[in-house]
């Protein structure tokens, strides 16, 4: 660069402003970690410093050498660009009158704080709420969607048409699709995966190990992925400064290759391994963390409400994982202090997770079983049946930065001796996949008066009856879901 506002070097970018080198800059930051999923390190690592390359401000400062260490002090917008490269660098509602769509907007916690944190030990006296939401959560989700759905909203409007029968035109008629006709599109939309085949010897026959598995796909739009990882920073944040509970947040030291991803827990206290207090892995029931903050509640609304978890079996206790390149989980079964089914939630970038009954450990990071499944950005992968409690998992060590969010039911004669039920977790249901009759009576007129001939995939996914199943199947060399070495390597 001869300046430092814009690479004047290359033809291509001379006529172009300052300001609009930003904007691009920033538009194709948001969508490095989609860009760059399949690409090699060295392909993703050129094409990350292509885009940064577009920002007169990136053009014109030298990248820190540790950027963690520098993301603290980070600006929204540097920090945004911080995280996209991390991405390709480095690497586990409601409102009054609605309460579903785009995870709805926060009826209760809507000035962005969490609930009053009960305190057992104070005969009931609350002690002080911590704030562990952003300070702009007061926008609810219906509205923050809004950004990358308007185009979607636009296309099925577009579908509206009337025929002038005197001229024999086509008009487009403009209509805003309700929030309840468009979660309802958004709910019939998700695919869902829950063939997975794995067969091993167990108890003297060959049984499917990871029967109960499910996959499921568009639950989050990239908008709600993109809110739910700058609150996950937040919390990140809030931790290192020491406004969290201490058993809430973690961050060990990396003291190998593959060790020291950090966690952050709410609703219980779960021990990995004996601590130095001599107590078994599982949840402390006398330990104290954080209550679920009101954005995880939402998102497990979702998750119920979207038929991904039983309305029998709602999470009240979640743990986020921050990985870098490098971090993974070894081979285990999930503490049974916990009930079945629970769920991952993946963002940031792809990886792969392994299931069988016998992993082995190759190397630091580096294992091996006979089913390997990539969990994409934003996916939701269900365990229960044998493919939570015969088939152990396990996460190679992740290409780049990833955050998962698991969320898990306690046992209840397990949790803590300060539990409390979160009020607004109780009597979730689903939706139904039959469309509101109204809704269905509207539809139909309408097309009749519209004489539409043929409808577009939007009007394919009023008409179906049931959410989409994926019928990928993991067999042959071909497939994607195949056995051999986890090593974080995207499609090896």
């Amino acid at each position: 660069m001869s300046d430092g506002t814009k690479p004047i070097d290359d033809p291509f970018l001379v006529g172009y402003q300052p300001s609009e080198l930003r904007i691009a800059s920033e538009f194709l930051t948001t969508w490095l970690p989609f860009l760059t999923r399949d690409l090699c390190r060295r392909c993703a690592t050129s094409l990350a410093d292509r885009v940064r390359s577009l920002s007169p401000e990136a053009s014109s400062d030298s990248k820190p050498a540790n950027p963690d260490e520098n993301s603290s002090g980070l600006t929204p917008k540097s920090k945004e660009v911080q995280m996209a490269s991390d991405n390709v660098n480095g690497d586990d509602d409601y409102d009054d009158n609605y309460d579903t769509n785009s995870l709805g907007s926060w009826k209760d916690g809507a000035d962005g704080k969490s609930e009053p944190y009960q305190d057992a030990s104070t005969s009931g006296v609350a002690s002080k709420s911590l704030s562990v939401e952003t300070s702009n959560s007061k926008m609810s989700w219906a509205d923050m969607a809004l950004e990358d759905e308007l185009e979607e909203e636009e296309e099925l409007n577009k579908r509206l048409v009337s025929v002038n029968a005197s001229a024999g035109d086509l008009m487009i008629t403009k209509s805003t699709l309700p929030r309840e006709q468009r979660e309802h599109i958004r709910f019939m939309s998700v695919k869902r995966k829950k063939d997975f085949v794995s067969l091993e010897r167990d108890k003297g026959k060959y049984v499917n190990v990871v029967e109960g598995l499910e996959l499921h796909t568009g639950i989050f739009s990239a908008a709600e992925q993109k809110r739910i990882v700058d609150f996950v920073y937040d919390l990140e944040q809030k931790g290192r400064n020491g406004e969290l509970k201490p058993r809430t947040f973690t961050a060990p030291r990396k003291w190998m290759k593959g060790k020291g991803r950090i966690t952050i827990q709410f609703g219980c206290c779960y021990n990995y391994a004996v601590d130095k207090n001599g107590n078994p892995p599982g949840i402390l029931q006398d330990e104290m963390v954080d209550p679920l903050p009101s954005l995880f509640k939402v998102i497990i609304r979702r998750l119920v409400r979207w038929h991904v978890l039983p309305p029998t079996c709602i999470p009240d206790s979640c743990i986020v994982n921050i990985y870098e390149e490098g971090d993974c989980i070894p081979p285990h079964i999930d503490n049974h202090d916990f009930v079945r089914p629970f769920c991952t939630v993946s963002f940031l970038s792809e990886c792969n997770i392994l299931f069988g009954t016998n992993l082995k450990i190759i190397d630091a990071g580096e294992f091996e079983g006979p089913l390997r499944i990539p969990l994409p950005v934003g996916s939701v992968l269900v365990l229960k049946g044998r493919g939570a409690d015969v088939a152990k998992h396990c996460v190679p060590a992740v290409p780049m930065k990833r955050i998962s969010i698991t969320f898990r039911r306690m046992d209840e004669s397990k949790r803590p001796v300060w539990y409390t039920p979160e009020p607004d977790l109780q009597d979730i249901q689903p939706l139904s996949y039959e469309e509101d009759n109204g809704y269905r009576s509207r539809r139909q007129s309408t097309r009749r008066g519209d004489n539409l001939e043929s409808g577009g995939p939007s009007e394919r996914s009023y008409s179906r009856s049931e959410p989409r199943d994926s019928t990928w199947r993991g067999r042959g060399s071909g497939s994607r879901w195949n056995c051999g070495r986890g090593r974080g390597n995207l499609g090896s």
